[in-house]
């Protein structure tokens, strides 16, 4: 398998033909007036000059900045527009997001895993610098683009999705049944999911993750909207299989999180030592209680039942979507009433459509939050959770603000989406200059 993937990402920075980017070690870039939202604040600060010096913000300063004897510094004149925190995602699915399933189940392996590194300069370029995914095949994405050859996001990775037989994230049809020892299902031998039943099966397939590199654990909890054959209802994995887990990852300084819906299923994750809940949509005051008591996470997606072309109306898919959408607004209100830590993401799975709109995705949560919450979550308190990792985080630094010493991914707007969230819609045009690691992506000027 690693022999594999080695070969397919080999064949990917060549098709793709993306010329190296420079290492950031030695460049230096001035940003001349700007106003500055850095990632905590609730407001844009007076012009500003910030000299980004390799990967690192090296000086904030009121007065310009000049760097002598150093012509190669680039210098880049804002003009009022907003620099920013590169975004973050913590729910992404980089090898499943704009593909669709009939294409994962017909298609070779190396040809998803090529649109997987599309997909992530893509990403980046609509100004995410940093994702968690939840699920798939991206270790060796992860270091082809920490490596330089393709451009992407900064990559926490989860690696295979842990399910349960007939849980979310088993991707076997009942043809595939009864299930020989031994014999594994595409889907596991290309690291999509891994189905481990016992405690004693899911401590080796975590502990397998964490051998090809996973930063946190994810396991389902739950039933879910677009699997086949779990209903919404079902609690998935017994306390203790949770609980086998949640050892394995601590063992290794990280964390577990867990697709879950319903209170039953938040419950017995709470309970497990789970530190993140994914969705939550179907949550009680009780359950809720629960993770604040326990100071555990809620990665919440801003579903609000839209229309979507794997779910026609009427059909099983869609009635669970639609009860799921019910509850994201009791959700978010508990987990506000209570104090429980709100991180957001996209969780953008086999819809390429939706995936060209990420950025959308982050404007809805203006329903229920303001503009300047929004883009704190989206920055300064995503990497917060991102930081969960611990001794697991590949990228350790400080994320998601823009301070002296605080690692260079920025974003300079054209406006100021602080008074006008909508911009973020809109990466193309608005976001004029892309910055990670101290490294130009985009400069539109």
């Amino acid at each position: 398998m690693n022999r594999i993937t080695a070969m397919f990402y080999l064949c990917l920075t060549a098709c793709l033909a993306v010329p190296q980017v420079a290492s950031s070690s030695e460049s230096i870039t001035i940003f001349q007036n700007v106003r500055i939202f850095d990632g905590t604040g609730a407001a844009l600060t007076p012009p500003r000059h910030v000299l980004v010096r390799g990967s690192m913000i090296e000086r904030i300063s009121a007065d310009p900045i000049s760097v002598e004897g150093d012509a190669s510094a680039e210098i880049i004149d804002g003009a009022g527009r907003t620099l920013m925190p590169g975004l973050i995602d913590v729910h992404t699915h980089l090898a499943m997001g704009t593909i669709t399933e009939l294409v994962l189940v017909t298609r070779g392996a190396n040809y998803t895993t090529l649109l997987s590194g599309k997909a992530a300069g893509e990403m980046l370029m609509r100004g995410f610098a940093s994702v968690r995914d939840a699920g798939g095949p991206v270790f060796g994405l992860k270091r082809a683009i920490d490596e330089g050859h393709i451009p992407g996001p900064r990559i926490w990775p989860s690696g295979a999705l842990i399910s349960q037989t007939s849980g979310h994230g088993d991707f076997r049809s009942i043809h595939d049944l009864p299930r020989a020892d031994g014999e594994l299902h595409f889907s596991e031998r290309l690291g999509y999911a891994a189905i481990a039943d016992g405690e004693s099966a899911v401590l080796r397939r975590v502990r397998e993750q964490l051998m090809q590199g996973a930063s946190q654990i994810k396991l389902v909890a739950g039933g879910g909207v677009s699997s086949q054959y779990d209903p919404l209802d079902v609690s998935q994995y017994t306390e203790a299989e949770l609980h086998a887990a949640v050892q394995a990852a601590s063992a290794w300084g990280t964390y577990v999180m867990v697709h879950a819906y319903t209170a039953n299923a938040i419950q017995s994750a709470v309970r497990a030592g789970v530190k993140c809940i994914e969705h939550g949509q179907l949550a009680d005051e009780e359950s809720i209680e629960m993770m604040a008591e326990n100071n555990v996470w809620l990665s919440i997606q801003p579903f609000l039942g839209e229309p979507d072309p794997r779910f026609p109306e009427g059909s099983p898919h869609r009635i669970k979507q639609l009860q799921v959408a019910a509850g994201t607004n009791n959700t978010i209100a508990l987990a506000r009433k209570h104090g429980v830590k709100i991180a957001w993401g996209a969780d953008i799975l086999f819809n390429p459509a939706k995936a060209r709109a990420q950025g959308a995705q982050l404007s809805v949560m203006s329903r229920w939050f303001e503009p300047t919450e929004v883009l704190r979550m989206a920055t300064s308190v995503n990497a917060e959770l991102l930081a969960l990792s611990g001794a697991r985080n590949p990228y350790p630094g400080k994320l998601g603000i823009v301070v002296e010493g605080a690692l260079a991914d920025l974003l300079l707007v054209d406006g100021s989406p602080l008074e006008n969230l909508v911009l973020i819609e809109n990466p193309e045009q608005n976001f004029v200059v892309i910055m990670k690691d101290g490294q130009i992506y985009k400069n539109s000027l």
